[in-house]
């Protein structure tokens, strides 16, 4: 099958239309009408992805941040994205990337990480007009069971892996409706406030967005981890249309961001 074959079950679901402007979700690399015969599945694309890809013999690499983001002015062995473009190139390895268009859909990106919460009665927190039953940012749920703030913070640190969280103060009040958006989401924190949340988790927050009206338990769960998930939902649509295409999920780590956690 082609890249294009690839791509187009991909879009299926989050089309590039429903991408921020801002954006460049797409073909980062290579041509769509190359052929493929196995796929890595990331969330980034480094130079020690690409590697991994070309230890693995792998001719597509599908992942959820662009490599091409702000454009580059220079392919030269400079950076490390640039090297990895240079080694994409020279083993015939195309780059696909599925950005704000997968997050901005309703089978998308947050609503895989309100799933892993174990949310309920889902529906979007900020429908878009472009298709307000289908794309839009965020997702809104309800927990089975209300929780304790400290209960509901630990159940959050297990479900993403994560060694700590950033939260607003607490607020003394039971969690049960939890907003969320996976990776930078302080703008829809309105959106949240409006929906009626008890809590809000999200990446990315800055200092005085802490200072949430009363009632507000905001969590700063970090980018990587409220993004996580994307690659079993990239792979599981993948495999839906195309059971016997070789993908999987890179083994090599592309979190930028590493904790120190005191003893």
């Amino acid at each position: 099958m082609t890249v294009k074959d690839i791509m187009d079950c991909l879009t299926q679901e989050a089309p590039l239309s429903w991408q921020e402007d801002y954006d460049n979700a797409g073909l980062q690399v290579g041509d769509l009408n190359n052929f493929t015969q196995k796929a890595l599945i990331a969330l980034d694309v480094t130079e020690a992805l690409v590697d991994e890809a070309v230890a693995k013999s792998c001719d597509l690499i599908i992942s959820h941040h662009p490599l091409i983001f702000r454009g580059m002015k220079h392919i030269t062995p400079r950076t490390d994205g640039e090297r990895a473009v240079i080694k994409a190139v020279k083993h015939d390895i195309s780059i696909v990337s599925m950005h704000t268009n997968l997050d901005n859909s309703y089978v998308g990106v947050s609503r895989v990480l309100a799933e892993r919460l174990g949310l309920r009665k889902l529906q979007l927190l900020q429908p878009s007009p472009k298709d307000a039953e289908h794309c839009g940012a965020g997702m809104v749920g309800e927990l089975e069971h209300p929780m304790k703030e400290r209960e509901f913070l630990d159940h959050l640190a297990t479900c993403i892996g994560s060694p700590c969280l950033r939260h607003s103060a607490l607020t003394g009040k039971m969690i049960q409706k939890v907003g969320l958006c996976g990776g930078s989401g302080s703008p829809f924190i309105p959106d949240a406030i409006r929906n009626g949340v008890d809590a809000y988790l999200t990446a990315d927050i800055k200092y005085h967005d802490f200072f949430a009206p009363d009632g507000l338990l905001l969590v700063d769960g970090g980018h990587f981890e409220t993004e996580q998930f994307t690659k079993e939902l990239i792979l599981r649509n993948i495999q839906k249309k195309f059971p016997t295409f070789a993908a999987e999920i890179a083994e090599t780590n592309t979190n930028s961001v590493h904790y120190f956690c005191k003893q």
